[in-house]
């Protein structure tokens, strides 16, 4: 007998024994004390926010307890509400002085000013909505009664004319005259002018009403749906257009035709910035797969991408900057990136533009993450990652469930909704759900839910460690205005491809629980090389990039990925038919830390980082229960958090490297692992 190999072998147990006692030990160890007080008792700043257009006694009472109170003090009336909010569960409201007579009332400002110090005595944070209705901008119609000339203008094509250009407002067959609030005339993003009158006409005026709260209670400005509006994105329902006011009667003479967002000054900011004349290279915007053709595409939608973030959310983010709160809000249609050249030039460099940026979510049917509700949450995420911020929003309703006829959102929906969202990095989660479409105490379960979650992740790092090319350059130089609602059928093939394949790798990575940031080529080009292959951004450090199929880096960016490359990054170019880049690849070349078994596309994993300990949200976004395997980091001890229950225990050991996971349907689970 080789007495030697028993010893060894005996040893060996020891020191197995040894280790699975140090480590049922450290799960027993419990969360930082500090962790587990905000779990069980989250702070209004953890909580949702409820959307109040305008604080109103009655009103508030009526959608808070569902009763009216005759004869009540005001002040009296609009504290009783507010703190019908906090005993629901929301950590404060996004509000504005009402709509009737907006921004002219004085008594309407008095209620609103109750509410605010009702909000400072309780605790409660607030946030002011800068529009009457949306799109904001307007000041509900003040900047263009101060002057006509700040309207939006486009310039449309008309082949059928001599002279095929016709500058006109943008109004007609636009998101101005086709949405769910008013048919309005809108204001011109290009024009610096429009947006400091905007400034003046709403911010400035609610400075000068509550200066002292500004900073303490009040801490954001909400700016909803800004665009550029020169493109025809369809009408709303018929039975839903009846229902619309008109304030702006619109010309049955204005033809539809393709358009191109003006600016006063649009001609001579692009002879500045390129040397060249517009006016003689326009045809270009519509027409021509010349180079040349192409070079004034992408010129100009550059030009108009800087002009859009600059002087409309650059301008907001400054003012709110100098006055002690943040700037945030959403842009429209973030999940439809053929739409952003024509919506606001470049979608994530103005969302980059927000202290907080956002997105909104009009189902509470947790499975839209499954389709492209992953990118209307990606891109102010990313936007958030590149510029080094943290909070991320979002405006979250049922409205989907309720204009289809399905009734109100349950619980259930509702939380997993808002857990997907969180693990894609969201924080900040304000309502448009009526307290009155159900019982209190599941609104209650609501807010407690989004402040378990926001306890824990609030204040930990967004840790993707993979990027996903966002080819809005590309598309700059596709981009062909129609005349008709726009679709991505009627563009030309390659941007086809690129949008198609671009959406494919996104679904890919959602749906294989691999967390990833997307990134624009100017941030690609300004990243950091380090040694070691990790492309660094702010503080964050990443070690893969995927790139859409049709790609054309620029110059600078792809200098940035060829050192990426040869200094050990990978880097992943998906391609036609064979080539493409399918789930099985992906996994097999990422090799991610966190993998579940059975695979499931129903499953959404975030992953996080907070005082050195790895943290994972997962979800089960389906209609069934999930039972399986997740792969861990082997050594670390384990614990999970259910923000349903506010249960806390120890990890299910599945082997040296796994966790048992359990999910039922629409449940999250907060993974956490040792320092």
């Amino acid at each position: 007998m080789r007495y030697d190999l028993v010893i060894t072998g005996v040893l060996g147990l020891l020191a197995a024994f040894a280790c699975l006692i140090h480590t049922a030990a450290r799960a027993a160890e419990p969360l930082p004390a500090d962790w587990l007080a905000r779990w069980r008792d989250p702070p209004p700043e953890d909580r949702p926010l409820q959307i109040v257009h305008g604080i109103d006694p009655r009103g508030v009472l009526r959608d808070g307890m569902g009763q009216m109170v005759a004869g009540a003090d005001p002040g009296k009336a609009v504290m009783a509400g507010i703190q019908t909010y906090k005993d629901l569960g929301v950590g404060g409201i996004v509000c504005n002085v009402a709509f009737k007579d907006y921004m002219r009332s004085e008594e309407k400002f008095k209620v609103l000013v109750d509410g605010i110090e009702a909000c400072s005595k309780l605790g409660l944070v607030a946030w002011l909505y800068d529009e009457d209705g949306y799109p904001s901008g307007s000041a509900g119609g003040l900047v263009l009664k101060e002057n006509p000339a700040f309207e939006a203008l486009e310039l449309a094509y008309d082949a059928s004319r001599s002279d095929p250009f016709i500058l006109r407002p943008a109004y007609e067959f636009t998101h101005a005259s086709n949405n769910y609030y008013a048919a309005r005339r809108y204001v011109n993003l290009l024009d610096d002018r429009a947006t400091r009158s905007f400034l003046a006409h709403t911010h400035e005026v609610y400075w000068k009403r509550l200066q002292p709260h500004f900073g303490k209670t009040i801490q954001a400005m909400f700016t909803d749906e800004p665009s550029l509006i020169a493109v025809n994105l369809g009408q709303i329902p018929e039975k839903a257009r009846q229902n619309v006011p008109v304030v702006d009667p619109l010309d049955p003479n204005v033809r539809a035709l393709p358009a191109v967002p003006w600016g006063y000054d649009l001609v001579e900011q692009y002879r500045n910035r390129y040397g060249d004349d517009l006016m003689a290279q326009r045809r270009s915007l519509f027409a021509g797969d010349s180079a040349e053709d192409r070079k004034v595409r992408r010129q100009f939608w550059g030009l108009i991408a800087d002009l859009v973030a600059d002087r409309y959310f650059g301008a907001i983010r400054d003012w709110c900057g100098k006055h002690g709160i943040a700037s945030s809000g959403h842009t429209l249609w973030e999940e439809a990136v053929m739409h952003h050249p024509a919506l606001e030039g470049n979608g994530l460099k103005a969302l980059g533009r927000m202290d907080i940026p956002g997105l909104d979510v009009l189902s509470s049917d947790p499975e839209a993450v499954l389709h492209e509700g992953w990118l209307a949450a990606a891109m102010p995420a990313s936007a958030a990652v590149l510029t080094g911020r943290r909070r991320i929003m979002t405006e979250v309703s049922d409205f989907s469930q309720k204009m289809g006829g399905q009734g109100p959102a349950g619980l259930p929906e509702m939380q997993a909704a808002a857990a997907w969202q969180a693990a894609w990095g969201i924080t900040e989660f304000t309502l448009y759900y009526s307290i009155a479409d159900r019982p209190h105490e599941k609104y209650r379960a609501y807010g407690d839910y989004v402040g378990r979650l926001n306890c824990v992740l609030k204040p930990a790092r967004l840790a993707t460690e993979v990027l996903l090319y966002y080819p809005v350059q590309d598309l700059w130089a596709e981009y062909r205005p129609v005349a008709e609602p726009l679709r991505l059928e009627s563009q030309t093939p390659l941007a086809q491809r690129l949008v198609n394949s671009f959406l494919r790798l996104g679904r890919t990575l959602s749906r294989s629980q691999v967390p990833f940031t997307l990134i624009d080529h100017e941030f690609l080009a300004s990243a950091e090389v380090a040694a070691g292959g990790t492309l660094k951004v702010k503080d964050h450090a990443f070690k893969a990039i995927l790139l859409p199929d049709g790609v054309e880096l620029p110059a600078a960016a792809a200098r940035v990925v060829a050192d990426f490359r040869g200094k050990g990054g990978q880097v992943l170019a998906d391609g036609l038919d064979a080539a493409r880049l399918s789930a099985a690849v992906i996994l097999e070349t990422l090799k991610p830390p966190y993998r579940i078994t059975p695979a499931s596309d129903r499953i959404v994993l975030g992953r996080f980082q907070r005082d050195s300990r790895p943290v994972l949200l997962l979800v089960n976004v389906g209609r069934a229960p999930y039972a399986g395997r997740l792969t861990v980091e082997v050594g670390s001890a384990w614990h999970v958090m259910d923000p349903a229950t506010g249960t806390v225990e120890a990890a299910q050991a599945d082997g040296p490297d796994g966790l048992r996971l359990t999910l039922a349907a629409r449940q999250a689970m907060l993974v956490i692992g040792s320092r």
